[in-house]
């Protein structure tokens, strides 16, 4: 039986910030949430150069090759973002979180660097399949996702992002797709803001990925949408890639290069 996904993504200046450094792409083979970081311009520049970098991956993988080919990809970009930073000075400081997702019918490599959150809904439950890189994270990596307490300012220190220096590899493995799997990338600016348990009733309760996603933003936002806020959905349903394939989808500052 072949398996493709029903995908969708979003994206939210929020009720604070002045400009959206989110980026997300979403297709049929590649997912993927990058926020920047570094400043006015900056978060903007790194997290819309990697994804515009990463994109070229949207394309039929061999499974064999699936890890490989993510890892390539992000060593490009993050290259792209050292080349950006010598050009130009005031870039100096930029940086990125990113998570994504390539996929090859059932099978799909996750890369995974930053505090932008993946998540699986599966049989009912609701897993975090990505470790936040945080100092909060490293100084207790026994705690589980949601047993750290009150969040510290330690909770927004990130000791992993890409950001065009050297040793800037991300988590890197390989899952395996079922049939009515639901996956969700987001920055912080939903995860930091709307809890598991409300993240789990509306991906529950929402049939189509473009609705749970407004409706996890509207939440964010309500929440009083500190940050931006940026999600990708994707279903897991049968069916042929090359028969289903339409248009990506790019949002955030990626969206508007």
């Amino acid at each position: 039986m072949n398996v493709t996904i029903k995908y969708a993504a979003g994206s939210d200046i929020g009720c604070v910030r002045e400009n959206n450094e989110d980026s997300a792409y979403a297709g049929s083979r590649l997912i993927a949430v990058a926020d920047g970081m570094g400043g006015y311009a900056g978060g903007e520049v790194a997290s819309s150069t990697v994804i515009g970098s990463l994109r070229s991956l949207d394309v039929d993988v061999p499974v064999d090759d699936l890890e490989d080919a993510l890892a390539r990809a992000v060593a490009e970009a993050n290259e792209k973002l050292r080349i950006a930073r010598e050009e130009r000075p005031d870039l100096s400081r930029m940086g990125t979180t990113l998570t994504a997702m390539l996929w090859s019918g059932k099978h799909i490599a996750l890369a995974h660097i930053g505090d932008s959150r993946g998540y699986l809904l599966r049989d009912g439950e609701l897993f975090q399949i990505t470790q936040d890189h945080t100092m909060e994270r490293l100084l207790n990596p026994q705690a589980g996702p949601d047993e750290q307490g009150e969040p510290s300012r330690l909770s927004h220190v990130l000791y992993r992002v890409l950001d065009g220096r050297e040793d800037r590899d991300p988590d890197l493995r390989r899952r395996e797709a079922l049939l009515g799997d639901r996956y969700l990338l987001c920055s912080d600016g939903l995860s930091g803001v709307v809890d598991a348990q409300t993240i789990y009733e509306v991906l529950s309760e929402e049939a189509e990925p473009a609705d749970a996603i407004r409706r996890l933003i509207q939440l964010a936002r309500d929440g009083g949408g500190p940050d931006n806020i940026t999600c990708v959905i994707a279903d897991v349903v049968e069916g042929d890639p090359d028969s289903t394939m339409r248009d990506p989808q790019i949002v955030g500052a990626a969206g508007q290069l």
